[in-house]
This record gives structure tokens, sequence and C-alpha cells, in this order.
């Protein structure tokens, strides 16, 4: 799958585990269905992720031509995308903070 054929939902989430990349992993948390209000996107544009952006997730992880190893985990509708670095999951994956996410807020 290229970079071209990506939702816009899609793309964010990957632009953002290849941002700043340590010795360790890189996760990017996100839910199916988060919205971005134009305050919380400051001078950027509102992301918002929707089903389809996770299944183009999903198939460019599976398909991914570009070298990088990823893992997804989903549990309901909060989604955890996680940038391998020695292509391993690690055991303690909870002592790794996310990096990003994009979640609604409980109100």
């Amino acid at each position: 799958m290229e970079w071209s054929e990506l939702t816009e939902g899609a793309k964010v989430v990957l632009e953002q585990t290849r941002n700043i990349k340590n010795d360790k992993i890189q996760i990017v948390e996100f839910e199916v269905g988060f919205v971005q209000t134009e305050e919380e996107a400051g001078d950027g544009e509102p992301v918002s992720i929707k089903e389809e952006d996770y299944q183009s997730l999903k198939k460019f992880v599976e398909e991914n031509n570009y070298g990088d190893k990823y893992h997804m985990a989903k549990n309901k509708n909060i989604v955890k995308l996680i940038l391998l670095v020695d292509e391993k999951i690690p055991d303690n994956l909870s002592d790794f903070p996310i990096f990003r996410d994009y979640k609604n807020t409980a109100e």
C-alpha cells in the first residue's frame, strides 16, 4: 500500500510515529471517532479519525513496504499503534509513555 492511498486521518496518525524516533519505541494512541476542535488544533487543521482511517492504517501496517515495522492493538474504539525498533513488542509495554494521543475526553 502506498502513502498516497492512505486516508487523511491515517496519515496524521502515522506521521506522529515518525516525528521523533528515539532509541526505544513510539506509541500513538487514538480513538476511532475522535474529532478535534479548531481550538485544540491551534494553527493546524483539525484531526478527525473515522473507522475508514483505522481500516486504512490496518491495511498499511499489514502491507507496509517502507521498512518500518508496526504493531496495532485495538480494544473497543481505542487503538494503539506502535512503531517497533527491533521488530519486537517489549514485554513491559506499559512502561513506555504514549508519545501522542487522539482521544475524546469524557464529559
